[in-house]
């Protein structure tokens, strides 16, 4: 008897085994009940992309908008190959859209080239009325990451190797939880809400928001790095973007003593993903990569 697709992927991700299947992972909602505080009428999720947008490295891209009902989508590596680490995935968008494929599935496909476990995080967007404007979206970023460290075990995953990485505004989001982990933003649903949700290590690719341009780029206060407490970072920009995030971010990072690698590069605008152009910043991956090795993440531990 064939089995219909949802339950094929609740299967695959009870036994860790999706890798081994040629299956389209599907995306698992965040929250059973729904997300918290949501209204029940929203409009429905819908691609923003106008066919008169520009293209990133001569495609189009995906621009998610009107997201309300929040998932995960865990994209498992070759088993030869899995080091058991996992990296949840935050595209950006400005808190606006979220850039599904350019920003989030294509990079989890490349992590798990590098034996990585990507887990796309599809967060709510736009930022909800009344609230900071990250509000929800941390809150499905403290639910993601949790849960993850939940189901370790059962995936064959090491709870202790669980990154986060975020593009533009998803990088601001990923920089927030590096600091907002100790206590959640909701009322606890499960005993995924108990475990912590702090990410082991951290990759901001072309951050923005980090500063505040009326306060002389101080960095907000959502993001300012903790002592001891903020995971290690590894930070991408070039000069002509808006420098200042990286630059003041790391900053913060250095004077708190918390671990911190940055690559500028004189070229390239914002929004490339890691679609190869003719900039280098593009090579950004290769770095990433390298650091990933260096810090002992893509290290599995004996059992």
């Amino acid at each position: 008897m064939k089995l219909p697709r949802r339950l094929v992927s609740v299967v695959l991700l009870i036994s860790g085994l999706s890798s081994a299947f040629a299956v389209e992972p599907a995306p698992i909602p965040l929250w059973s009940g729904g997300a918290p505080g949501e209204p029940k009428a929203l409009p429905p999720e819908a691609d923003m992309t106008k066919p008169t947008e520009a293209l990133i490295a001569g495609r189009r891209i995906i621009r998610l908008g009107n997201v309300s009902t929040p998932t995960i989508t865990i994209y498992r590596p070759d088993p030869a190959k899995d080091t058991g680490a996992t990296v949840v995935v935050c595209p950006g968008g400005g808190y606006y859209i979220l850039a599904l494929d350019l920003e989030g599935t294509e990079v989890c496909e490349w992590l798990n080239s590098i034996g990585v476990t990507g887990v796309l995080l599809k967060y709510r967007v736009p930022g909800r009325a009344g609230q900071e404007r990250h509000a929800a979206a941390l809150q499905d970023a403290q639910r993601a990451v949790g849960l993850m460290r939940y189901r370790a075990k059962d995936l064959g995953l090491d709870p202790k190797r669980i990154g986060i990485l975020g593009f533009s505004a998803g990088a601001h989001l990923s920089a927030t939880l590096g600091v907002n982990f100790a206590t959640r933003t909701y009322p606890a649903v499960d005993e995924a809400d108990v475990v912590s949700c702090r990410p082991d290590f951290t990759l901001l690719i072309y951050p923005g928001g980090l500063t505040d341009p009326k306060q002389s780029n101080a960095l907000r206060p959502e993001v300012a790095p903790g002592k001891d407490t903020t995971p290690p970072t590894f930070i991408v920009m070039t000069e002509v973007d808006r420098v200042e995030n990286a630059l003041e971010y790391y900053k913060g990072l250095k004077a708190v003593g918390v671990p911190a690698e940055l690559h500028l590069y004189p070229t390239g605008a914002h929004g490339y993903g890691l679609r190869r152009t003719a900039d280098d910043v593009t090579t950004w991956p290769d770095r990433a990569a390298d650091w990933l090795k260096t810090g002992g993440w893509l290290t599995r531990s004996p059992k």
